[in-house]
């Protein structure tokens, strides 16, 4: 009982303190945002997307820009988009492509971070405490800026032990008042019933009732892709797939050596050229060290980078418009569970890791999310591990403030710093807030590099980001009347490219059909349409990664069906990008080597061989003599025309080479090109056991010993003339 009381305490002191600090807030910083309009109009934009080709030439024409900034990710594509808009002649460089990094391995949430709040209340810290308040007043910046790409998410938080009620509601009611006339939708407590109305899947034993607070949701890389295409439209030049080679130096009259340029290398067309630049900024993410090592090789490295791993699952995993937080895991972190593009998205984790271009998820944090998920769903879900369409890690880049003298700890917020010869640094902060970050680093480079901005003040918070400004929710209906695409991808470009989607289906080719006229699918899975892939040639895709990844999401949606498309894209990009049969060759190596490591493929390989045979010796039996029924010719393996011919048999009529590839590269785990008699059995033990969903091989070999029983028992069967007619 006095436990109990004590835990009532704590709750009515948050709650108490939750409550005046929120209110406190409202009183001093939720002031009224005062719009000078003659002072904020942006510049008009430019009616067409400049080629790729085109800002390559830029890029080499020799003249100087104001602006040079390194790296693509979504700080990066906003200061391209701050500068430009301020008057600056302005230029960006990335490595890969636009979004490659973090900024396309999100949780694809836009949000102020409870848990965050809840530690600024306890601990009575006013730097964290503005770090949210911050977060939230960005977070509604990006849903009125880009629409189409982002939405308003209710996420659930379920409460089993009766005294977190109040705790709970206090905490979430204190994160709409501190978002004050900035907050998404207002939250709202569930009784027990009301709660598993909505998320049925949730797990109802003790559980007392759940708050449901409102954060928004984006697609992370076509967001970030949208912002650099906004700087280009406005004037920018943006060259993905370019890498800075060095960075060059000129003394300002004064004896003190200041950036004035960078050596870079085009990896498209391999040609190394020079960039002028007054300002250059460092927005490289995990990856800021480097840069800070070219200007200094001397200085400290200041990135602690942290890996964040999560998972893909079925769409039918959690409701379409409802998520799920659990609060508390057994680490200390929370788990978020959302749905995501008709399929559910879960994680993440937090731990230490090497900074690499080419992050890896491993089997013990896939197992670490499926565990904690379990504790959240009720007995009829069963969480498989064969149910994990895809898996990903981000790299967190953590940052320790050099500004300050205790460089050990971690700095909570971003930080912008300048060095002795007028690097600009940004580094740390998240996704939400890539707008404040870009516009506190443009004041930083104005005034470090004595800049001559047309507009002193950032303009970024009233602007449409692209495919914005023509958006509305109903818009897909036109495209389905207009132009005759199915209704679920008309709703998807709407989505996905909002008033480019009209620009979009004119790329698309004729069906041959009665409905839908056009818009041939990529995978019959997935709404992408075959106009995609041009049109992401001319969002400068250069690869059939960037196009899997970041133009489609379909790599981070089910890594098997992106592998399984991959021929389709390759063969369109070749049409575009002129591609050799050599090169489609090499394009089709490299995304497979992609979908393998970093996007699950190998780590779901690797988690099947792992799993033992666990089966009756009835059924031993029954799956040898499936095995034996396919393998006619008594070879002691299943070969790839043994797969065709059984297919065939069951009226899949011609099937294609890659697609039989792709059946056999389900269950050939020893990687032979042949299905031998105990990968069979372990794909069949793992389909048992859940940890593997689905196996077309396993169906077509069930199919095969059918059909088999049915030609016997035909065979037997005693025809009327030979019984007599009689009983």
């Amino acid at each position: 009982m006095s436990s109990r009381m004590f835990k009532f305490g704590v709750t009515a002191t948050s709650a108490a303190v939750g409550s005046v600090l929120a209110a406190w807030s409202l009183d001093h910083w939720n002031t009224p945002r005062v719009v000078n309009n003659a002072a904020v109009a942006p510049p008009k934009r430019k009616r067409t997307l400049p080629m790729r080709s085109e800002q390559i030439s830029s890029l080499m024409s020799g003249e100087e820009f104001d602006v040079l900034i390194i790296g693509g990710g979504a700080t990066g594509a906003g200061c391209a988009l701050d500068s430009v808009t301020r008057g600056l002649k302005t230029a960006l460089v990335e490595l890969d492509d636009f979004a490659s990094g973090t900024s396309s391995r999100s949780t694809k949430l836009i949000h102020g971070g409870v848990r965050y709040l809840q530690k600024a209340i306890l601990g009575l810290d006013l730097e964290q405490y503005r770090m949210v308040k911050e977060a939230l007043q960005e977070r509604a910046t990006m849903l009125e800026s880009a629409p189409h790409l982002t939405h308003p998410l209710p996420i659930m938080l379920p409460v089993y032990t009766w005294w977190q009620v109040p705790y709970y509601w206090v905490g979430i009611k204190a994160y709409d008042l501190v978002a004050g006339d900035r907050n998404v939708k207002s939250s709202y407590y569930l009784s027990k019933k009301d709660a598993l109305e909505l998320f049925p899947m949730l797990k109802k034993d003790k559980l007392c009732g759940a708050i449901v607070y409102y954060d928004g949701q984006q697609d992370d890389a076509r967001m970030c892709l949208a912002v650099a295409l906004t700087a280009a439209r406005h004037g920018a030049t943006v060259c993905n797939h370019v890498e800075v080679k060095e960075l060059l130096k000129k003394d300002d009259g004064t004896g003190k050596q200041v950036l004035c340029g960078a050596k870079v290398k085009d990896h498209i067309s391999g040609k190394e050229f020079t960039v002028k630049a007054k300002c250059i900024v460092n927005a490289c993410g995990p990856f800021t060290d480097s840069i800070r090592k070219m200007d200094n090789p001397t200085v400290k490295s200041i990135c602690c980078p942290s890996s964040g791993v999560h998972i893909v699952l079925p769409g039918y995993y959690s409701p379409d418009q409802m998520g799920l937080l659990d609060p508390s895991t057994s680490d200390g972190r929370v788990i978020f569970f959302l749905p995501w593009q008709r399929q559910t998205i879960a994680g993440t984790t937090d731990l230490p890791c090497d900074i690499t271009h080419n992050p890896i998820p491993t089997e013990d944090e896939i197992q670490f999310i499926l565990k904690e998920i379990k504790n959240y769903l009720n007995a009829d879900v069963e969480v498989r591990r064969g149910d994990v369409l895809s898996a990903w890690s981000g790299i967190r880049p953590l940052v320790s403030d050099p500004n300050k003298d205790d460089t050990q700890s971690l700095a909570r917020n971003h930080i912008v710093h300048v060095s002795p010869s007028n690097l600009i640094t940004i580094a740390g902060g998240k996704w939400t807030t890539y707008r404040a970050m870009a516009e506190h680093t443009i004041d930083a480079a104005i005034k470090a590099c004595n800049l001559k901005p047309e507009r002193e003040e950032a303009v970024t918070s009233f602007l449409k980001i692209e495919g914005g400004q023509g958006w509305t929710p109903t818009m897909y209906i036109r495209l389905v009347q207009d132009f005759g695409l199915e209704c679920e991808v008309a709703q998807h470009l709407a989505k996905s490219y909002g008033d480019r989607a009209f620009a979009v289906s004119k790329m698309a080719s004729l069906t041959g059909k009665r409905w839908p006229i056009i818009g041939n699918r990529i995978h019959p899975e997935f709404p992408y349409i075959d106009a995609e892939i041009r049109y992401g040639v001319r969002e400068y895709a250069c690869s059939a990664i960037d196009m899997i990844a970041r133009r489609l999401r379909l790599a981070f949606l089910n890594v098997q069906a992106a592998q399984e498309a991959l021929p389709v894209i390759v063969d369109i990009m070749g049409e575009e990008l002129q591609w050799s049969k050599e090169e489609k060759e090499r394009q089709i190596k490299q995304a497979t080597e992609f979908l393998a490591n970093e996007m699950g493929h190998s780590v779901n390989r690797t988690s099947k061989e792992r799993i033992p045979i666990k089966l009756s010796k009835e059924e031993i039996q029954t799956y040898i003599k499936r095995f034996q029924l396919i393998d006619k010719d008594k070879k002691g393996y299943v070969s790839i025309n043994d797969i065709r011919r059984g297919l065939k048999t069951f009226g899949e009529g011609d099937v294609s080479g890659e697609q039989l590839h792709e059946i056999l590269r389900e269950i050939d785990t020893n990687m032979n090109g042949q299905v031998e008699l105990d990968e069979y059995l372990q794909m069949m033990s793992a389909i048992k056991t859940g940890d593997v969903a689905y196996s077309r091989f396993a169906r077509m070999a069930e199919l095969e010993e059918q059909k088999q029983e049915a030609a016997s028992i035909k065979q037997k069967k005693i025809s009327v003339d030979r019984s007599g007619g009689g009983l």
